[in-house]
């Protein structure tokens, strides 16, 4: 999938169907079953965080892209339908900066 912003589902999606696995192998392997699975593909559910490792695995997917794409999935269900989404993103990146620098003078200071 080039280009655009994917779900964590549409990738997982993506990916099964490139590599030739049903979702009831990779939904056993996740320890979830096949309609779960389901669900999580067309983004009505989401994945716990400990199993973004194990698709990413199962799949062969960077585990630091997944990571990235489930954290960002999470934000967005939650501030979606906010007046104030864009600002209140901006202000947490600011805060988010931050205590990376606080936490890097902490460490080397």
């Amino acid at each position: 999938m080039k280009g655009g912003v994917y779900t964590v589902g549409e990738i997982i999606k993506s990916k099964r169907l490139k590599i030739g696995l049903l979702q009831s192998d990779v939904a056993e392997r996740l320890g979830i079953d096949a309609p779960m699975l389901s669900k999580i593909e067309k983004g009505l559910r989401q994945l716990k965080r400990e199993q973004i490792t194990s698709i990413a695995h199962i799949l062969k997917i960077d585990e630091d892209e997944m990571l990235t794409l489930w954290l960002t999935d999470q934000i967005y269900d939650v501030i979606k339908d906010e007046e104030f989404a864009l600002e209140a993103i901006r202000v947490t990146e600011e805060k988010i900066l931050c205590k990376s620098k606080a936490k890097t003078k902490y460490h080397h200071g």
